[in-house]
């Protein structure tokens, strides 16, 4: 089959990467990761072996964002090394052909490599009007789903609309804009929520899924390794925060000396992402700490939690209620679980720093 011809160190060698590089480039992904000592080493065994996997990424009802942080790389690059590394034998912004050529390759690549290729979805699925809002090749984005997930060996859902319905899901969602959990059932879902996600986040997981097979994940299925913390837990003003000391506008005194920026609507407390360790632009830092609150984009139905610029203690306990309850519905009874269980740390976090957060129910534990 033409999609598994060569394995990862074949593909390095032919590009002059040399061993000890490419041992660097597994030990900094596993450190990345959280993985124990020596990870590096076996993810690296694991690497060279792998044959190329056959990937089928599909774009739905989305902006582009998540392929255009994914290519906002550097070289050498974490992401260009691992994307070089598997073939990426259908991708709507990234492939070469187009019209019937570009269907034909996705549906080669489902037959050739039917059971063992990796799905990458982007974008939310509209289910309204039988699906007719959103079609390619005259087929409906909820029918490619379904048809492509069948062969799939795991599914990754790349960014917040793939993930939880996004955007295109905020109230009143005239498409019907559906998740992919919301679709499938019967097979693993990995969601890489982000809007968009962090590019390291995605190849981290791909990178996973090849070494060590699926990553463990947290009740809203997020890769724990790098959705395990809030931004707040990381948060360089973090400090401010236990002090008391926040920015009261943009241009104060305090957002010029890096205080909290909680007043200003920061979502950091609620909102479990890596931005505040993995960074964005190779590293160069993320939203906060270019002077914007986080808005919780990693969240679900974050676009419908408040405004980006109320504080958590100011939003209406009936919208954060709508939000979490709406997003338990949409996923599974497990989100009912982990909502009960937010509840109880806004209540702790309230009663610890006198924040009047005890109805914001969209924390977890």
């Amino acid at each position: 089959m033409k999609n598994y011809v060569s394995n990862l160190e074949q593909v390095l060698n032919s590009q002059g990467v040399s061993r000890r590089s490419f041992l660097q480039f597994c030990s900094a992904l596993a450190a990345s990761m959280a993985l124990p000592a020596g990870s590096g080493k076996a993810m690296a065994a694991a690497l060279s072996t792998a044959r190329r996997p056959s990937v089928i990424w599909l774009s739905f009802q989305e902006c582009t964002g998540c392929t255009e942080s994914l290519t906002r790389s550097h070289s050498p690059s974490i992401e260009n090394l691992i994307f070089n590394a598997i073939s990426l034998d259908y991708h709507h912004t990234l492939q070469a052909a187009s019209g019937h050529a570009a269907e034909l390759a996705r549906e080669e690549a489902m037959q050739e490599n039917y059971g063992k290729y990796i799905l990458v979805v982007d974008g939310s699925i509209p289910t309204g009007e039988n699906g007719n809002y959103s079609t390619i090749a005259g087929i409906s984005n909820l029918q490619m789903l379904k048809d492509t997930a069948k062969g799939a060996s795991a599914i990754v859902a790349v960014g917040s609309c793939a993930a939880f319905g996004g955007l295109p899901m905020a109230n009143p969602n005239p498409t019907g804009a559906k998740s992919v959990l919301d679709i499938v059932s019967d097979k693993p879902v990995i969601n890489i929520p982000g809007c968009p996600p962090i590019p390291v986040v995605i190849t981290g997981v791909i990178a996973h899924v090849l070494a060590f097979g699926l990553p463990k994940t947290d009740d809203l299925n997020r890769p724990v390794s790098f959705y395990g913390n809030t931004i707040h837990d990381r948060c360089y003003r973090r400090p401010f925060y236990e002090k008391g000391l926040f920015a009261e506008s943009f241009d104060d005194e305090g957002a010029k000396k890096g205080w909290c920026l909680y007043k200003l609507g920061c979502k950091g407390p609620i909102t479990y992402n890596a931005c505040a360790t993995a960074k964005w632009n190779n590293g160069a830092g993320f939203p906060i700490e270019a002077g914007h609150g986080c808005i919780g984009c990693s969240e679900p139905s974050f676009w419908d939690i408040g405004g980006f610029y109320d504080a958590l203690s100011s939003v209406s306990a009936d919208v954060a209620r709508g939000v979490v309850y709406g997003a338990a519905a949409g996923i599974g009874a497990g989100v009912l679980a982990g909502a009960l269980n937010r509840a109880k740390r806004s209540k702790a976090l309230k009663e610890h720093n006198q924040v009047k957060v005890e109805d914001i129910q969209h924390e977890r534990d």
